[in-house]
């Protein structure tokens, strides 16, 4: 398994994440517990988690339920030094969680504290802000996505984040975490972090856990740029499209089980579009005798910003198919016909 560096923080993630936004829903303990054993077999070093989790359905009965089952595997297992943890502080408007609260001064030692507990462990490696407080273009707000209308002026949340940094740095200092990284996050907004973090001597912007996959690459152009300029590592979610680009939602299945069978929509993602923008790609790894699975994962876990690319399995089953992602290559003629589909569907939902 190919190893890289989260940021500036010293620590070497694996080039693929185990994310586990099913664990208490789709998948029970149980197999839980057994996709960590799996993917530290196969050389993952890395899992992300959230304090909201798990999903499909997000409700006030399962939150933090995600947290909590990778805290028994820590305390059954006794491996919590060959696993680096990340989790997540809910942001603004998420009524299950201290009331929708926007992350704050206030609210970011308690919510370490509690995510500590649900994880029976003493330190998170990677504490992310899953949300702006301003708000995010992500999950297709982009299509109406106007900041000019926010009632947050820029003094405001700017004193907002030398505030959480100033709260962060205690934590740093306490042990509780190691390094600190955002979510749904603009160029804009991580320069200002980045910003933030000089003038408050601040623990700096690690990481970016923002959606990026073959049908999603709002990343490529300023994003990327900062980035790569000032080291900062992307962490994708939804490498697979929530699924779409293995095929299997085509010519209208809905496997049961999987994630359209409970949210049809796939959160804006199920769009006359999305499908034949899939049948380019599965034609496109077929012509080149790859894997489209493969394709797809290795191709966001490889680009020259990614630190780690995050997927989700149901199943262990998918979980041992995703694990030999990691032998395929992609050539550069199979990276140029990739950037030609790119064109033909460039945002497909």
């Amino acid at each position: 398994m190919k190893m890289n560096p989260l940021g500036c923080t010293g620590l070497a993630v694996s080039e693929l994440c185990l994310g586990t936004m099913t664990f208490g829903t789709q998948t029970d303990e149980v197999e839980s517990h057994k996709q960590i054993d799996m993917a530290l077999d196969g050389e993952i070093n890395f899992i992300d988690t959230a304090e909201m989790y798990p999903v499909n359905p997000v409700s006030a009965e399962t939150i933090g339920n995600s947290e909590r089952i990778i805290g028994n595997w820590v305390a059954k297992s006794g491996r919590r030094a060959d696993m680096l943890i990340a989790t997540k502080h809910s942001g603004e408007g998420l009524k299950a969680v201290r009331d929708g609260a926007p992350i704050s001064a206030a609210t970011i030692s308690s919510a370490i504290e509690a995510s500590l507990e649900r994880l029976q462990t003493d330190v998170i490696d990677l504490y992310q802000f899953h949300w702006p407080n301003r708000g995010s273009y992500m999950f297709r707000q982009n299509w109406s996505y106007d900041p000019s209308s926010s009632a947050v002026t820029r003094a405001e949340i700017v004193e907002n984040m030398e505030e959480c940094l100033d709260a962060l740095a205690h934590e740093v200092d306490r042990g509780t975490i190691r390094a600190f990284g955002l979510s749904n996050e603009s160029a804009w907004g991580t320069a200002q972090w980045l910003a933030a973090a000089e003038r408050t001597g601040g623990p700096r912007v690690a990481s970016i856990q923002n959606e990026y996959s073959l049908v999603c690459r709002m990343a490529d152009t300023d994003l990327a740029e900062l980035m790569v300029h000032e080291d900062v590592g992307l962490l994708p979610f939804s490498p697979l499209g929530t699924g779409l680009l293995t095929g299997k939602y085509q010519n209208g299945a809905i496997p049961k089980g999987s994630r359209k069978s409970i949210s049809e929509g796939l959160g804006g993602r199920n769009s006359e579009r999305i499908y034949p923008a899939v049948d380019a790609y599965l034609k496109l790894a077929a012509d080149h005798g790859v894997d489209p699975i493969h394709m797809a994962l290795i191709w966001s876990a490889r680009r020259p910003f990614v630190a780690s690319s995050i997927f989700g399995a149901t199943t262990c089953t998918q979980l041992e198919h995703i694990l030999s992602a990691t032998e395929t290559t992609l050539t550069d003629e199979l990276m140029s016909d990739i950037d030609a589909v790119h064109r033909q569907h460039p945002m497909p939902y």
